[in-house]
Order: C-alpha cells, then structure tokens, then sequence
C-alpha cells in the first residue's frame, strides 16, 4: 500500500498541512526534501519551475502541493496532494476558530499568538534557503537575495519591483 503513489502523496501532505504555519510557503522546503531527495519524484530544477508556476498562478500557496501531485501521478495526484494539504488544517481551523473566538484577549492566546511568529518566519527562511541552493543562481543569487532582503528591512517604503528589477539587472550585469 506505501508502494502507491496516492499513497505516498497523502502520506507527505498530510503532516505538512498542519506545519503550514504561515501559509504554504512555510513548508515549501520540506516539500522540496519529500519531493525531490526522499521520492526522488523530480529533479531540483523541475521543483523550482512548479514552485515558479504556483508563484505565478491565482490562489494559496499551498497550490505548489497540487502540482506536485499532478507531476506524480496526473489529475488524480493532484486531488489526493491537494486534499492532503489543505482538507486537515482546513478542519483544524475550523475547530480552533470557535475555541479562538471564545477565549479572545486571554493570555494563553497572546502567548500562541507571540510565540507562532518567529516558527513562521523560521519556516520561510528555511525555504528561501533551499530555493536558493537548488537554483544555479550561485553566489549572485545568494547576493542578490540578503542585499533584497537588508534593503526591504531598513526601507520598508522601497517598492518590490525596483528591487525584482535591480537583482535582473545584477544578473544580466554579472553573469
């Protein structure tokens, strides 16, 4: 039954949908590890054009689970992937919510609530860091990306798109 791979699909995506703290994008990196070093389902640069793809598409980010799916095994991978990301936490949270609202302001809840951020932000670093190695963007990527980083932290008015197009214009310059 584990040789199935609606099986192994709904064994990946099950664990991650409740680890999506943060959205989809905080487990990217271990769909990447399941994906790509543990199934051995895709290549690094295969992951990299579905992860641009879900980037690129309307909806969650958890989509990128979909196309996973859909690469695995076709329309049927990609319902038993996306039922595996977002059905689980799509129930959990609807159970949280009514607990949520019924003890608003309490302490415990402000202590989740402070506590979960830097998991959160933990969680996207960590997939930024693996997009990053698995691209052949080299040094300059890695370059490109903390001065992008520095510069939106210190300039929190400085638009995105003049960052996009100076790390463009870095690798068009450099490479």
């Amino acid at each position: 039954m584990k040789d199935n791979p609606l099986v192994q699909l709904l064994l990946v995506f099950l664990p991650l949908s409740f680890l999506s703290v943060g959205g989809g994008q905080s487990v990217v990196a271990d769909m990447h590890r399941q994906s790509v070093t543990v199934y051995g389902w895709m290549s690094d640069a295969q992951f990299l054009n579905l992860f641009a793809l879900s980037r690129m598409a309307p909806g969650p980010g958890s989509l990128l689970a979909a196309l996973i799916g859909w690469h695995v095994r076709g329309w049927s991978g990609a319902i038993a992937a996306a039922a595996g990301i977002f059905v689980p936490s799509s129930l959990l949270v609807y159970g949280l919510a009514r607990v949520w609202s019924r003890y608003r302001g309490a302490q415990w809840q402000l202590a989740v609530e402070i506590g979960l951020a830097p998991v959160a932000a933990g969680m996207i670093l960590s997939t930024s860091c693996v997009l990053l190695r698995s691209s052949e963007g080299g040094w300059l990527a890695w370059a490109v990306a903390l001065s992008s980083t520095a510069m939106l932290l210190f300039f929190t008015r400085l638009s995105p798109f003049l960052l996009l197009g100076g790390g463009a214009l870095a690798f068009l310059l450099l490479r």
